[in-house]
């Protein structure tokens, strides 16, 4: 298994074809600073243009804590001019998860508030451990979610149950997540990271062309109507039908072996 670590606070672990992107600020429960923003979007760049990595999987470093958030003590300190000059840094660490092209697997214990469950909004999907807390409590201290929450919410938990969170700005545990579909999958405490990783080689063993693909079909055909979407999928059927990919794949089921996929 390699590392590579990107500044101080984030770090990539590679198992095969699934890469581990690790939050690493334990000191504070991985609030995302400036710093750590600029670090995370560095990570997200070079994952991106990995063509080895098929599945990404989001973990945090800290036994407490997913992610708490914006680093409201180095916010305490900005300017108004600051607080502007920040913002297309931290918006960068959002979007920089948002638009991995290969599947996304957000693996959440404890604390997962604010931008960190905004960061976990925008993978595909979230395995979460019975001790995870998740919310949007930004109205509570004057702002709004503004890594995503308000657009991924709704598309996730439809626009009254997020109107309702987000107003709230209550916390959420466990098991109600799971029942309103904050989360994906709820697994014994502790065995997030785990279960994350077994569900991305699962996840990985499939045509990473195909993979992207999907992903890409489903990501831009949401919220279109269904013509325009079928149009969208029958684009994305194009760029992977006459892949090699596509040829390897369907070789390997007429002969009964396990695919080799060239991955392009």
């Amino acid at each position: 298994m390699s590392e590579e670590r990107f500044g101080e606070f984030v770090l990539v672990r590679r198992h095969g074809h699934v890469a581990e992107l690790v939050l690493d600020r334990p000191k504070a429960m991985n609030a995302v600073s400036t710093e750590m923003a600029r670090s995370l979007s560095a990570a997200c760049a070079a994952l991106a243009a990995d063509r080895d990595a098929r599945v990404v999987v989001l973990t945090s470093s800290h036994e407490r804590a997913f992610c708490v958030g914006a680093d409201l003590k180095e916010r305490n300190s900005f300017s108004d001019a600051d607080l502007v000059r920040q913002r297309p840094v931290a918006r960068g660490a959002y979007t920089g998860v948002l638009e991995l092209p290969m599947p996304t697997i957000a693996a959440v214990h404890g604390f997962a508030l604010g931008g960190g469950f905004e960061l976990a909004l925008s993978c595909d999907l979230i395995v979460a451990d019975r001790t995870a807390v998740v919310g949007l409590p930004e109205v509570s201290v004057g702002v709004i979610p503004g890594g995503g929450g308000t657009q991924l919410l709704p598309r996730r938990v439809g626009a009254a149950r997020a109107a309702e969170l987000i107003f709230s700005a209550r916390r959420v545990e466990g098991e109600e997540a799971r029942a309103l579909g904050l989360v994906d999958v709820l697994v014994e405490e502790g065995l997030d990271r785990e279960e994350a990783l077994a569900l991305g080689a699962r996840i990985a063993g499939n045509s990473p062309v195909g993979l992207r693909a999907a992903k890409r079909a489903l990501r831009l055909g949401h919220g279109l109507d269904l013509r325009a979407g079928l149009d969208v999928e029958d684009a994305a059927w194009r760029s992977v039908a006459f892949s090699g990919d596509r040829a390897e794949g369907v070789a390997a089921f007429n002969e009964k072996r396990k695919p080799e996929w060239p991955g392009e």
